[in-house]
């Protein structure tokens, strides 16, 4: 079964890779292949770090496509069934011939293993997965593209460089069920501070360039 899931996670980082690089490569197709390579790596870096960070927690973390589930405040105000948004880069590309583009495509879930299940039964009884475990999850997929993104820019690699810290940028935004989202209901102070630091690596990347 966890061979499984290991299988469709791979998937799915294929799929979104191919489907951010098509979309960053609508106005120049000559990138779209490095930029495919590039997703390869951020979405996967991503991935790693939030499961190996759910690892010392005793979490297990699944990477899903992004899907819109709530469009109103009330309880009832929501589809059926949740819609996958993964058209969305694709579609806004279209629509304005490559200029605008949309990165955030992926969430994740989590469930505690066995090990944290049993410690609620024990001497342990405040193991439970909390809010502020997730957010903690979600800001170290963030911190690890950001520092990709500057590593990428001392490399020389500034495709890589830029597609990471948009990527990291994207993924801030509280919308959904989004990491940005996680974080900011959370904990608005982290929230903030990564919005501040993204913002100050992308005003450097800038004048890197």
């Amino acid at each position: 079964m966890d061979i499984k899931k290991s299988l469709i996670e791979i998937v799915i980082i294929i799929l979104a890779s191919l489907v951010l690089a098509v979309s960053i490569g609508f106005r120049d197709t000559s990138i779209a292949y490095t930029a495919g390579i590039s997703f390869l790596i951020i979405i996967g870096a991503n991935i790693l770090i939030k499961k190996t960070v759910g690892y010392f927690l005793e979490i297990n973390v699944r990477t899903k496509f992004w899907s819109w589930y709530q469009y109103g405040f009330r309880k009832d105000s929501h589809f059926k069934k949740p819609v996958p948004m993964i058209w969305i880069p694709l579609l806004l590309s279209l629509f304005t011939r490559g200029v605008f583009w949309w990165l955030a495509v992926l969430e994740f879930d989590v469930t505690p293993k066995t090990e944290r299940v049993a410690k609620r039964h024990g001497l342990y009884r405040f193991t439970q997965v909390t809010e502020w475990h997730i957010a903690w999850i979600a800001a170290w997929g963030i911190i690890l593209n950001l520092l990709l993104g500057i590593i990428g820019y001392i490399a020389g690699f500034e495709l890589f460089a830029r597609l990471s810290i948009y990527f990291a940028a994207w993924s801030l935004i509280p919308l959904s069920g989004l990491d940005g989202s996680k974080i900011f209901f959370s904990s608005r102070g982290l929230w903030i501070t990564l919005v501040t630091i993204t913002l100050i690596i992308l005003g450097w990347g800038l004048t890197v360039i």
